[in-house]
Formats: structure tokens, C-alpha cells, sequence
């Protein structure tokens, strides 16, 4: 298998012309982590970045040293080098979505659409509106001009494909026919908007009543009505960052473990990319094992320990092999030497010792064996991947020994993803 081109994060990085990254892929793949960790390299070599994420574990302001991001970039200390800086902030989706309806509305109109009763239920958790308020958001950072690299963490789903749909879906309801519907009556006005009403809508709010409940339905309207004027703008701003998306200067980043899921959904990914003609800079794949040891294999590893455990070494040379052999009588040598240095008093004695060096070895390489197996499974993993997409280039980064807390966690994230290959490799 051809070893796949390389992707140079630094290059990329150092890279002025771009101005976005986008991390995405599917969830629990380590998107945060490494958003974070590109803003922290980046800052370093002289950008000043800010890195949106949207993970509701919040660990980025841990690691970052915050005591909490909310909707306002922060600036995160003692991370650039000269006139870098790194800033960073979480995604509120309502207070953005308030942000808009303030920005668009007079105050008297805002105030009635912030106390709506379906506006507060639409702006907090319906469907979209996460992804769509990230791209809203991403617009607006793109539109201040007070970094010269922005970092999107895209939302954790189970599709890694909701980013790119799920403003279209959200701005198509805003702006598509049950909302247009709703309107109608509102906008005939007067004498002929009662017979309208009356007569043309009587059937359908009739039957929208025993759907959803006068209540809602009354609220549903009234929100209609006094957002009347905004609708367009949704649609207008989410075409215009899905441009925006598409343009030079923005760089997509298709993050994933080495499993047969996340490059599944990695793979999948590269090809949505394609088809909506988005810049794919590379995939990162993450928490790759690697070994300094790997000119061991593991069946040799698993033959030695069994060697042990029998107490059997057959590969060794001639003359030898009997050494531990319960039926074979010990040679002159091995003998004088167990005469010559005596076990010391209370002791358990040389062969003890021995059987216990034996055991511990034997479990040691029955340990490397797995972390060989590991690497074997991820390699063609990974290599299924790269038949399928072989002009897409990969950062390999090494998994830690623990979980990333801090800062320097993060640089070192950061060295691996520069470096593009894991420990061992």
C-alpha cells in the first residue's frame, strides 16, 4: 500500500491567504482537541487566531486556562509569539439567534419576539438551529476583521453532514411555504384579510388547532408576524457563509480515529466535500498508536512468551535449548555458576528469581504483541481509507498516555499534528 501524501499542518498554518478552518467529522473523534490545538500552533507562529467551538463538554476553557467561554471571544495568555494571539469563545446558540433578532428588529419589535413563547422554544433547541447559528456566528467573526484565522469546532451529531444541511433546512423553513402561509393572512389586512381568513383559512388553522394546539398555533402567528420582516435575512446570511465556505481562504479539516466508523463517516464526509465543491485541505487522524519497538511483530512476541511460560527457549542456539528443560540434566557450566554465586540467606534463589523474570517478561511481550495488533488493524484501517481517497493527505497524531488538560497538552498535540506521522512510523 502507497503511503498517502502528507499533510503539512504548518504549511497551512503559516499559510496568510488562509483565514478559516473548519474541523469536522463525526463525534468523539477529537474535534475540540484539535481545533484547539491548531489555535494554540497557530498563535504561536504569529496568527492571530480565534477558535468557535460548540462542544457541550466544555474542556477547551480548561485546557486553555479559563475559567469559562461563553459568546465573547477571550484572549488566552502566554500562548503567541510576538504578534500572535489566540482567542477563543463557545457557541450560545440562543444568545446569537437574540443577537440577530436585536440587530433586525426595532426594540419594541424585538422585545415581542424575545418573549414569544415559540421563539424561546425555536431558538433553544430546535432542530438546525445549532448548525445554523454556528454559521451565523462564523459570518459575523468573519465580518469584524479582528482575526486573521478563525478555528470552527463544528457541532457534535451523529451526521457529520448536518453542518452544511442544516442551515439550508432551518433557512428553508424560515423562508418556505408553512411560514409563508401563516403570514398571509396578516399581510392582506383589513376587511379582506377577515373574509380571507374566514373564509380561505378557517379549514386549515381549523385543522393546525387539533395539530398543535390553539395555544401554539397563536403563538406560531404572532412570532410569524412580527419576524415578518426578518425571514429573508436568514436565508440571505446562510447562503452567503455557505459561499463564504466555498471560497479560497477557507480550509476543511476531516478529523477521525483510527476506527471503521469514523473513516466510514470520514470518507463520506470527503465526498460530500467534493460534491459541494468545498476546499479540503486533509484528514487528520487521531489517537493513532505507534511503537518504538515495531521491528518485533507480535507472533514473534507471542511465540517468545510462550517460549517463557514453557520454559522452553527453542530458538536459541545449539547447545542451549536444554537449559530449562525439566528432563535434561544442567551442563557443567550452568552448574558451577549457581556454585559460584550462592543465593544470599532467606532468598527465594536464582531459579525463583528466574521463573519470576520469566513471568514478567513473558507478560511484557504479550503486551507488546496487542499494541502490534493494534497498529496492525489501525494501519488497514487506514489504508482502506486512503485506496478509497488517495489524493487526500493525512496528519497522523500519536494518541497521549492520558487525557489533554492544559496548555501544554495542546502544544503537544500541536507538535504531533505538525509532525504528521505517529512515534515509531
Amino acid at each position: 500500500m502507497d503511503t498517502p501524501p502528507r499533510l503539512a499542518v504548518d504549511r497551512l498554518l503559516d499559510d496568510r491567504e488562509t483565514r478559516i478552518i473548519v474541523c469536522c467529522g463525526a463525534g468523539g473523534v477529537g474535534k475540540t482537541t484539535t481545533a484547539a490545538a491548531l489555535g494554540v500552533r497557530a498563535a504561536g507562529r504569529g496568527r492571530k487566531a480565534v477558535v468557535l467551538t460548540i462542544d457541550p463538554a466544555r474542556r477547551l476553557a480548561q485546557s486553555m486556562g479559563i475559567d469559562s467561554l461563553d459568546n465573547t471571544p477571550r484572549k488566552v495568555e502566554t500562548v503567541g509569539a510576538g504578534d500572535g494571539e489566540l482567542h477563543a469563545m463557545m457557541l450560545d446558540m440562543k444568545r446569537t439567534f437574540d443577537e440577530i433578532v436585536e440587530a433586525h428588529a426595532d426594540g419594541e419589535r424585538a422585545r415581542a419576539i424575545l418573549a414569544n413563547p415559540f421563539y424561546q422554544s425555536l431558538s433553544a433547541g430546535f432542530a438546525g438551529t445549532q448548525e445554523y447559528m454556528a454559521m451565523e456566528k462564523l459570518g459575523q467573526l468573519r465580518a469584524q476583521d479582528d482575526w486573521d484565522l478563525i478555528i470552527v469546532d463544528t457541532p457534535p451529531s451523529r451526521s457529520a453532514l448536518d453542518f452544511l444541511d442544516a442551515p439550508k433546512r432551518l433557512g428553508s423553513f424560515l423562508d418556505g411555504k408553512f411560514i409563508r402561509v401563516l403570514m398571509a393572512p396578516a399581510k392582506v389586512g383589513g376587511r379582506a384579510g377577515m373574509k380571507f381568513l374566514n373564509v380561505g383559512m378557517s379549514m386549515m388553522t381549523g385543522t393546525l388547532s387539533k395539530l398543535m394546539g390553539a395555544s401554539l398555533l397563536k403563538d406560531v402567528q404572532t412570532f410569524v408576524a412580527a419576524m415578518d420582516t426578518m425571514f429573508g435575512g436568514f436565508r440571505t446570511r446562510a447562503d452567503a457563509t455557505f459561499r463564504l465556505l466555498q471560497a479560497p481562504g477557507t480550509a476543511f479539516l476531516v478529523v477521525a480515529a483510527p476506527e471503521p466508523d469514523a473513516l466510514r463517516e470520514a470518507a463520506y464526509f470527503v465526498e460530500r466535500l467534493a460534491a459541494d465543491r468545498m476546499p479540503l485541505a486533509g484528514l487528520v487522524l487521531n489517537r493513532v498508536h505507534g511503537s518504538g519497538a515495531d521491528q518485533l511483530s507480535a507472533e514473534r512476541a507471542l511465540a517468545a512468551a510462550e517460549n517463557l511460560e514453557e520454559g522452553g527457549i527453542v530458538d536459541q542456539e545449539s547447545g542451549k535449548a536444554g537449559l530449562r528443560d525439566s528432563g535434561s540434566e544442567p551442563t557443567e557450566p550452568a552448574e558451577t555458576t549457581r556454585t559460584a554465586n550462592p543465593p544470599e540467606t532467606g532468598s527465594p534463589g536464582a531459579e525463583g528469581d528466574t521463573a519470576v523474570v520469566d513471568r514478567i517478561t513473558a507478560g511484557l511481550l504479550r503486551l507488546h504483541a496487542e499494541r502490534m495488533q493494534v497498529i496492525a488493524r489501525e494501519r488497514r484501517t487506514r489504508d482502506r481509507f486512503t485506496s478509497l481517497h488517495p489524493e487526500v493527505a493525512v496528519a497522523e497524531v500519536t494518541a497521549l498516555p492520558g487525557d489533554v488538560h492544559d496548555l501544554a497538552g495542546l502544544r503537544a498535540i500541536g507538535e504531533r499534528l505538525a509532525a504528521g506521522v505517529p512515534a515509531g512510523a
